[in-house]
């Protein structure tokens, strides 16, 4: 009896901590924009394996979307950015959730980490005596900083955006990520400069540029592209010219090798 006792009382402590670690989410399909405690446990079991480091704040941004990309690369799965059941129960089992202990340091306004392997009371920093401004501004800061692909900066991201969007604002999505892309391959050619904005300027480059198309407002379409690209999405296959076959007047752009055709625009070596 006494051994029943002990059995019983093990199972249950650790039917706790398993309720703790393990808790699961509801069947509301996640994607950018979305909000709440689900984009809670999202991104506190993305950064328990290391493929989140941002703020666990609820909000499913940029930086909560590629790590759920990087994520679904890693374990096999459909590379969409989008949290479904199975990217969901590939998640629950590979990682842990302490929900109790995650929603009362967002509760408290503490600082924090999730990381696994990492002892809880490590990953927690007492949170200073600031003022609101100052407590608003850092936390915009760092969302803005877990949003920027590694290497690159806010106004590289903007101005290949404005590329994007006047270039390519009517080809298909995979055409914007396309023209992106010919972008930074210039950028890591010897033959171009080595910088974003002295590939976009360079003299006669870019059609947008000569007609001023290039400060038209871009939309979220060209931006989403614009970090595709920077993430190391290339549909051309590492092109570094690209022209519209319809509108081309330079003859010589036709002597370029072809590798292939995406919307309206041929990607060429």
């Amino acid at each position: 009896m006494l051994l029943m006792f002990f059995t019983f009382t093990a199972m249950f402590y650790s039917n706790a901590i398993t309720d703790q670690s393990a808790d699961a989410f509801s069947s509301q399909v996640l994607q950018r924009g979305a909000t709440g405690n689900d984009v809670i446990e999202l991104q506190a079991r993305l950064q328990y394996i290391g493929l989140y480091k941002g703020k666990i704040d609820g909000i499913f941004g940029w930086g909560t979307y590629w790590g759920v990309r990087n994520f679904q690369k890693n374990y096999g799965l459909a590379v969409d950015g989008i949290v479904g059941p199975k990217t969901k129960q590939k998640l629950n089992g590979v990682s842990k959730y302490y929900k109790d202990w995650v929603l009362e340091q967002i509760r408290t306004g503490a600082k924090f980490t999730h990381y696994g392997g990492t002892p809880l009371a490590k990953q927690t920093i007492p949170k200073k005596a600031t003022t609101q401004t100052k407590q608003a501004t850092t936390a915009e800061n760092t969302e803005k900083a877990a949003n920027i692909p590694s290497g690159f900066s806010a106004n590289d991201i903007k101005l290949m955006a404005n590329a994007v969007y006047g270039e390519a604002r009517g080809e298909p999505y995979i055409g914007q990520v396309a023209v992106a892309a010919v972008i930074l391959n210039r950028v890591q050619s010897p033959s171009f400069p080595n910088t974003v904005s002295g590939v976009i300027f360079e003299p006669r480059a870019f059609t947008a540029v000569a007609d001023g198309q290039i400060w038209l407002t871009p939309n979220e379409s060209a931006k989403k592209a614009v970090v595709d690209a920077m993430n190391g999405w290339d549909p051309t296959g590492e092109a570094i010219y690209y022209f519209n076959p319809a509108t081309a007047t330079s003859k010589w752009i036709w002597s370029r090798p072809l590798i292939k055709t995406i919307g309206k625009h041929r990607f060429c070596k």
